[in-house]
């Protein structure tokens, strides 16, 4: 049987109430308790509001602020469990099922949570039980409570209708056929409830009731291996968060090597007091089975964070979670040279990534394709190495000048070109950046033509030169299009095609 705890933002002793606006009017968004008891209610426009009560304190609602403050508690929440989820504007369902005694059971895990995020400067609301939907109705209603597994009907059998949360129009709908509590609503047949008010409410209904749950949709994907670390005293300084790191690496790598399995991501979470996390992930390129290794990637990470991890007031707990393990293939090592290589040279990669990115750590691959800059793909080193090593290129003539400039321009730039040799000819002499370039060396053309079928005939033929000029230099141009037969001006008769440099050669 699971167990959720659900989270919801309460209230001030002073009345205040959030606006926002709609249909261009300003009408209470979100209100705490003491504006409840007075009786104003969400929807109600902020002029009828303030004529009941002139003083009322109004602030404008920020939906971006809120969901960014709702995003936060949910990350600080990780603590407890792993299994977080938004429960929008203003609350949060964590699934505990299996985590309470960690804290002491479900009464102290709730009020730790309530607690601690009333120093923070919250006021909470909280109820635990075995479905979520219940949960969410007793924290509407009696926050605090704890269900036991089966009385979640016993529980909520006296809270108005509104306490579940359905639509407005069927709240109205079951006062005006004299159901005024939830306990009223369970006595009807589902089928009564069902045709009258839809299958959506019934099943809502039931969950409430502990007639099964829709199970939550966690924030975050569950962690294949999870290790953490808390702490009495919270830790602040480079060598004890380093030596907690690493003991917390030896025993991930333990776990991980029962099930034959190595890590190729890693995140190490950090838990300030003050409720800020501070989360660091790492990806290696094969998986890895050495906490030395994890210790020495980690290292790298944090000293190249532009945003240094500061630890505030201290940690009071550290996590290190393997979101993405793979099954270790066993190779001969002992008389294998290549595979000393590859392992080196991973290992180097991952440390460069640690320290820069992944993401600017590239390999190039040969594409299927004769258009020039789609010939080679750049991918992330750690997970195409094996397929960049064993790549095959065309393999270049002896003796024979390179067909390609090793570098492409990312864009071909225009050049300008007075004149040349119609109408599949080189030019004599082009202007590219502001200098003039006299040609007296010209190889080609060869003409490449582009893909149709995946450009939809939009782009046109290139004739590709390797040219020379007179100080030496040696360019890669080419004709967009060819004459008389794809350029055309507006009036429909054949105009010049343009010229580009894509690439120098060395």
């Amino acid at each position: 049987m699971q167990r959720f705890l659900q989270v919801s933002s309460g209230a001030q002793d002073e009345p205040s109430i959030v606006v926002i606006k709609d249909n261009n009017a300003l009408v209470i968004h979100a209100l705490d308790e003491a504006a409840e008891r007075l009786g104003l209610y969400i929807g109600q426009p902020l002029a009828n509001a303030r004529a009941m009560y002139p003083d009322l304190k109004v602030f404008d609602a920020d939906v971006v602020a809120d969901a960014k403050a709702l995003s936060d508690i949910a990350d600080w929440c990780d603590r407890f469990t792993p299994l977080v989820a938004l429960d929008p504007p203003h609350g949060l369902f964590l699934d505990i099922t299996g985590c309470a005694h960690l804290f002491g059971g479900e009464a102290a895990l709730l009020q730790t949570l309530v607690r601690a995020l009333a120093r923070q400067g919250f006021a909470v609301g909280a109820a635990i039980a075995s479905t979520s939907v219940c949960a969410r109705t007793l924290t509407r209603q009696t926050p605090g409570v704890i269900v036991v597994n089966g009385g979640e009907a016993a529980a909520i059998d006296r809270f108005p209708v509104s306490a579940l949360g359905a639509d407005e129009a069927i709240t109205t709908g079951l006062r005006r056929a004299g159901l005024k509590t939830i306990g009223d609503v369970a006595l009807r047949t589902p089928s009564e409830i069902t045709a009258r008010f839809g299958a959506r409410f019934s099943t809502l209904l039931a969950h409430a009731l502990g007639q099964g749950d829709a199970p939550i949709s966690p924030r975050k994907p569950l962690p294949d291996y999870i290790v953490e670390k808390r702490f009495a005293e919270p830790i602040a300084t480079d060598t004890m968060i380093a030596m907690t790191l690493s003991r917390l690496a030896d025993t991930l790598i333990a776990s991980m090597e029962k099930q034959g399995k190595g890590a190729r991501r890693l995140e190490a979470a950090f838990f300030r007091t003050d409720g800020v996390v501070r989360a660091i992930m790492v990806e290696t390129g094969r998986p890895v089975t050495r906490s030395a290794v994890i210790d020495r990637l980690f290292r790298e990470r944090l000293d190249a964070l532009a945003d240094p991890l500061d630890p505030g007031f201290g940690f009071d707990m550290v996590r290190l979670s393997a979101s993405r393990t793979e099954i270790v293939v066993q190779e001969q090592r002992d008389l294998d040279a290549n595979v000393h290589d590859n392992d080196e040279l991973a290992a180097l990669i991952d440390r460069i990534a640690a320290r820069i990115g992944g993401k600017r750590v590239v390999v190039h691959l040969p594409q299927d394709t004769h258009i020039p800059e789609s010939a080679v793909l750049a991918a992330p080193a750690q997970h195409h190495l094996a397929a960049a090593m064993q790549a095959e290129w065309p393999a270049r003539a002896e003796s024979e000048p390179p067909l390609r400039p090793l570098r492409l321009f990312d864009k071909p730039e225009p050049v300008t070109v007075p004149f040349a040799t119609v109408p599949d000819g080189p030019p004599h002499q082009f202007t590219w950046r502001r200098a003039k370039h006299a040609v007296v060396r010209v190889e080609g053309p060869e003409r490449i033509a582009m893909e149709w079928w995946r450009q939809d005939g939009k782009q046109l033929t290139r004739d590709y030169f390797r040219i020379e000029d007179a100080e030496g230099l040696r360019f890669w141009i080419f004709r967009d299009g060819l004459y008389e037969g794809e350029v055309f001006d507006a009036d429909g008769k054949p105009a010049s095609p343009g010229w580009y440099v894509h690439g120098l050669f060395a």
